[in-house]
């Protein structure tokens, strides 16, 4: 009870990223709330970054952890054609005029919050492509230096699983994830994956543009989450009783 009070009577923490960094705010004993600010635009970004655990503040500026993410909110008007291909944009389901905004958001607060990425390993399908770039043109508002060392890669491994040139286990994907050090990095690895993916390795179903921070010295255990505050479920995998 005392170690709750306390977490709730300090309303803002500062990020340990080695310089100045915007304030976190506790919202609730569990949940706390990253915040930007965009030179180029005076509103600064228009979403603010939720996390939870607060007390995984720390871990969230460790090189060595691996940020699972899955691709931004898309367009469920449209629905993937069976057997679609990868590359095969016009036959599947896309990023939303709103969902590539909100993943250009996530990268201005990624960034603008000290939490960068050293590598995006992409899947191969189009609205997992579009994420990465999204997420770049973020980092680019904040730190354009930053947003062009960024280390980007696609992986066959962690596309859609059981899809045409899909993935057929999640083995790769958490090869993956076990073997980053973070040694000779400067952050963390993120990996922008789909659902199906992310909850057959760690039986979480996740949000759009969700993201799971792992530690990989724990076996890939799972430390907790960062979502836009926007963030919902979608109907494509989410019971809406």
């Amino acid at each position: 009870m005392h170690r709750l009070m306390f977490l709730m009577a300090i309303p803002f923490f500062t990020a340990a990223t080695g310089g100045a960094s915007p304030p976190i705010a506790a919202v609730t004993a569990h949940v706390g709330e990253m915040s930007a600010t965009i030179a180029t635009r005076p509103d600064g970004a228009r979403e603010t970054l939720r996390f939870e655990p607060l007390q995984m503040l720390d871990d969230l500026f460790r090189k060595d952890i691996v940020l699972l993410m899955r691709h931004g909110p898309t367009d469920w008007s449209v629905r993937d054609e069976v057997d679609v291909a990868p590359s095969d944009c016009g036959g599947q389901r896309n990023l939303s005029d709103d969902g590539r905004q909100n993943m250009v958001d996530l990268g201005v607060l990624l960034a603008g919050n000290g939490i960068r990425p050293d590598t995006i390993v992409a899947s191969q399908w189009c609205r997992s492509r579009d994420t990465q770039n999204a997420l770049v043109e973020g980092f680019g508002l904040i730190d354009p230096e930053y947003s062009l060392s960024v280390a980007l890669a696609e992986d066959t491994g962690v596309n859609l699983l059981l899809s045409l040139q899909g993935a057929a286990t999640v083995t790769p994907l958490r090869d993956l994830i076990a073997g980053w050090t973070g040694e000779g990095k400067t952050g963390p690895l993120l990996i922008v994956s789909h659902f199906t993916n992310i909850e057959e390795l760690t039986e979480f179903h996740v949000y759009e543009g969700e993201i799971l921070v792992l530690d990989p010295k724990r076996d890939g255990r799972v430390l907790g989450y960062l979502r836009l505050r926007s963030a919902e479920p979608d109907i494509g995998h989410f019971s809406r009783h």
